[in-house]
């Protein structure tokens, strides 16, 4: 049995009906399909064959404890696809009546090295503004309208159930302030003030973004050293796309000239990072650092434990000596040799300087 999570339309339902097209496909978004699996559960499951997609499963909890016991007495792995948008209730199923039994996988926004092999012209700068969802390279469409109708189907579908209806305006705010607050040390207090919510809230409704893949938190690196170091994430979007509408960039140009472009770029790099090594089938150890002294360092990349990475992101496209600073020194304190210690940044080609790889963000991103 296996699970497809992911952001809403990332292409799951698209990808299991390729992958698996000698299985029937229901949807239960369709109204007819659902009232059929809510009134009778069991005929539901029993009357299909074993060979079975069912699409946004979690709107139906009771199919769970029928395909539970379905899959147990038939004994033979593969028998259900379950999918759905939204994610927390959907695991939540899977955890209740599944556990153990399913394999998980999660499908992200398209990467730029996926979106390039299907369009070989694309530009970083253009990617970074339209983000990685399929149907903006599938359809025509400005991705100013895309997000707004993302984010409206988003609030009133996925998260309706979890927030007070009177609410969901100030949710939309929430999202935007977490866009404001990208790249920088999580302040689940400040963020609270901002929109004018409870810190409770907040944590209650950061929880949300985070399992429907919209943001997500990248922790600090801990270890036993004599130093006193950050203890607090820092908070980033899964899609550059989303974040730039929530920030009002439009175009390369704004992106250029926003307040934002440095947060911007180091969402990408460390998005990136992670679907790369998510879409090679390893989960993704990220991290990074930040003392007492300030003294911090974008990413440390710990996927591979033998050859921990150490990453500075610089938007600039002008190399400078100091860029590689704090690479030395914390690399010297977690002993990461200077062979992976690397620079990204806007520049024009990869280069090497003082044994370490100084990355163009397009040659990074492309990277397998």
């Amino acid at each position: 049995m296996v699970s497809i999570t992911g952001p809403r339309q990332s292409g799951k339902s698209t990808l299991v009906k390729a992958v698996f097209p000698e299985y029937q496909y229901e949807n239960l978004e369709d109204p007819g399909v659902l009232a059929m699996a809510l009134d009778d559960p069991v005929g539901f499951i029993r009357h299909r064959p074993q060979k079975l997609i069912i699409d946004e499963a979690q709107l139906a909890p009771e199919l769970f404890n029928v395909i539970q016991v379905v899959s147990d007495e038939v004994g033979t792995p593969g028998q259900y696809v379950l999918s759905g948008s939204q994610n927390f209730l959907l695991l939540k199923q899977i955890t209740q009546s599944l556990a153990g039994r399913v394999g998980l996988l999660k499908l992200m926004p398209l990467s730029y090295r996926e979106a390039h092999g299907a369009v070989s012209e694309l530009r970083v700068e253009d990617f970074v503004i339209r983000g990685g969802y399929p149907r903006l390279y599938d359809v025509d469409i400005p991705p100013e309208v895309y997000y707004e109708n993302y984010l409206s189907t988003y609030i009133t579908r996925d998260v309706s159930g979890y927030v007070e209806p009177s609410n969901l305006s100030v949710f939309r705010n929430f999202i935007a302030a977490c866009a404001d607050g990208c790249a920088n040390l999580l302040n689940l207090t400040s963020l609270a003030n901002d929109v004018g919510i409870s810190p409770k809230t907040a944590r209650s409704w950061l929880s949300l973004l985070e399992s429907s893949y919209v943001v997500q938190l990248l922790q600090p690196y801990h270890a036993n050293l004599r130093k006193r170091l950050t203890k607090t994430p820092k908070l980033f979007f899964y899609d550059t796309g989303l974040l730039c509408h929530l920030l009002g960039i439009r175009t390369t140009d704004q992106l250029l000239t926003s307040r934002h472009r440095g947060a911007v770029i180091e969402n990408l790099v460390i998005s990136e990072t992670a679907k790369r090594h998510m879409n090679a089938g390893r989960q993704p150890q990220l991290y990074f650092y930040r003392d007492d002294s300030k003294i911090e360092v974008d990413l440390l990349d710990m996927t591979n434990p033998t050859a921990t990475e150490l990453v500075e992101i610089k938007s600039s496209a002008t190399y400078r000596s100091s860029f590689t600073r704090h690479l030395a020194s914390v690399g010297n304190l977690i002993g990461v040799d200077v062979a992976n210690q690397s620079v990204v940044m806007n520049a024009d080609k990869t280069v090497m300087v003082g044994g370490r790889t100084v990355w163009s963000m397009r040659d990074w991103l492309l990277r397998e």
